[in-house]
């Protein structure tokens, strides 16, 4: 066959690999689903929460802003740059890029050399004494065409997984950030009960300096001290045990913020303020603004290309090779003419003919998993719509709470007054003032709780809402290569934590 055959086999070989790389095998991918309802039951008639318009910027970045406390601002930028389980996740999303690459090199074909010199002895062959030498310098080449969409499929594949980490990367960060930003206000909240506490204890120490006089003088029992004297002192005992959840808080604050708990201390305060508005969107927004729905979506389209590869193997492979380069037997000088070059080129096609029905067993593989996929999509939106729900109604039920308990404050505190007046008075026993203070106090501690839960209910609402983020930040195909060849026009897509300098 000559040289113009073998081109011309090669050219219609090229032209038809270039036809078929077109046709994709498996399911075209269509984004599961999910009937939402048109609002949230928790918002109809319910004036204290507004919806959030397509230019409100609320909700957008550093969303613990809007409770306008320094303290809580410095901590939670420190989650981004040092907590070591950002830096992990980003470091698995990192991963997840590279294989990205891995992939698309499969469209390109693999080249090699393998040089050699092998010296023979001539004597052992009959061709007299002295030895010969062959010298080679191959080049190979090999080339798989995408027929199917294999390829195409796997980098597709690749692509929605790395997305997957990216939008897990994000629900991690979020779900951090909530979570310090609930320490927080459990340690405000452990801070106020403390100073309550402490303000009962120096009225309880005036009670007893009363109840010592008028045992002197004759008025009260000896029984009436020592009632006084155990509620001092349950009082301190109770003051004291609240700096151990403190201390607990304040550590659990210092490791999420990538420092020793030694290195953190943070300053006592109170929650200045009660939860501020957070808009929130129609339902079907949510799909968009939640980082743990968007992971499960591209979980969903991950599987979807996992059918297509599974389809493939049914289809034959086709894979072009060739080798040029120099070789000669008889010395160095004549491996660089034109006698000594050396070329070969063919196709090979391969194809299983029978498996039984391991092909078939991996499709059905692919495809069940598939729809678990869907399923966990569907059910991880119902549970965000049910987080959502949850808050709202926590929001709405803690702040009618918050009033009744504010109002039981106050009459404990105006029967309180008046019990006290009866037993300076003689006319009541002082068990009755006891039984009134530990009312008054168990009132008081209510309120702050009530207030420390306000607090965190608008936080996990706003964790329920995604906080801000939306799916359109996830890198595509594209930008995730570019940014592996480090390209900082997208680093933004992602945010990157401080390098680990330790």
């Amino acid at each position: 066959m000559t040289c113009r055959q073998n081109l011309r086999i090669l050219f219609l070989i090229f032209s038809a690999s270039a036809f078929f790389s077109g046709c994709t095998v498996g399911p075209k991918y269509q984004k599961p689903l999910m009937a939402a309802p048109p609002a949230f039951k928790e918002l109809v008639g319910n004036d204290q929460w507004k919806s959030a318009t397509p230019g409100d910027g609320l909700l957008k970045g550093k969303w613990w802003e809007i409770f306008n406390d320094p303290e809580l601002n410095k901590l939670e930028e420190l989650i981004n740059l040092d907590n070591y389980n950002v830096k992990q996740a980003e470091a698995q999303f990192r991963q997840a890029r590279a294989l990205i690459l891995l992939n698309h090199s499969g469209y390109y074909p693999l080249i090699g050399t393998n040089p050699s010199i092998t010296q023979s002895d001539r004597g052992r062959n009959g061709g007299g004494r002295g030895t010969a030498a062959s010298f080679q310098i191959p080049f190979s080449a090999s080339w798989e065409p995408d027929l199917w969409g294999r390829v195409r499929l796997a980098v597709e594949n690749s692509v929605d997984n790395a997305q997957v980490f990216a939008a897990d990367l994000e629900n991690l960060r979020l779900s951090l950030q909530a979570t310090l930003a609930a320490d927080y206000f459990a340690l405000l909240g452990n801070d106020m009960q403390l100073a309550l506490l402490n303000n009962t204890i120096t009225g309880y120490q005036q009670y007893l300096t009363l109840t010592v006089n008028r045992f002197n003088g004759g008025v009260a029992s000896r029984a009436d001290v020592t009632l006084a004297q155990t509620q001092l002192y349950t009082t301190q005992a109770q003051a004291t045990d609240l700096d151990v959840n403190r201390n607990q808080l304040e550590h659990a604050i210092a490791v999420l913020t990538g420092q020793p708990p030694s290195a953190l201390a943070i300053p006592r305060g109170q929650i200045a303020a009660l939860p501020p508005p957070i808009p929130t969107a129609v339902p079907s927004l949510l799909l968009e603004r939640r980082p743990d729905i968007a992971a499960q979506e591209r979980l969903v389209a991950a599987a979807n290309a996992n059918i297509g590869i599974a389809q493939t193997a049914f289809y034959p492979t086709l894979t072009l090779s060739a080798t040029a380069g120099l070789a000669t037997s008889t010395n160095l000088q004549n491996l660089f003419t034109w006698a000594s070059r050396v070329w070969s080129a063919g196709p090979g096609i391969s194809q299983t003919l029978f498996d039984f029905g391991s092909r078939d067993a991996r499709l059905q593989q692919t495809q069940a998993a598939y729809d678990a996929t869907v399923a966990a999509y569907r059910q991880t939106v119902l549970l965000a719509f049910q987080q959502v729900e949850d808050n709202l109604s926590s929001l709405r039920v803690l702040a009618l709470e918050a009033e009744q308990q504010a109002q039981a404050v106050t009459a404990a505190q105006q029967a309180l007054a008046l019990e006290t007046e009866r037993y300076k008075a003689g006319t009541d026993s002082f068990l009755n003032v006891i039984t009134t203070q530990n009312i008054a106090l168990s009132d008081q501690r209510a309120a702050v709780v009530i207030m420390q839960r306000r607090m965190v209910s608008a936080v996990n609402l706003i964790l329920a809402l995604g906080g801000g983020w939306d799916s359109s930040s996830l890198p595509n195909a594209d930008q995730m290569r570019t940014l592996e060849m480090g390209n900082p026009a997208n680093t933004n897509k992602v945010a990157q934590p401080r390098p680990d300098t330790n």
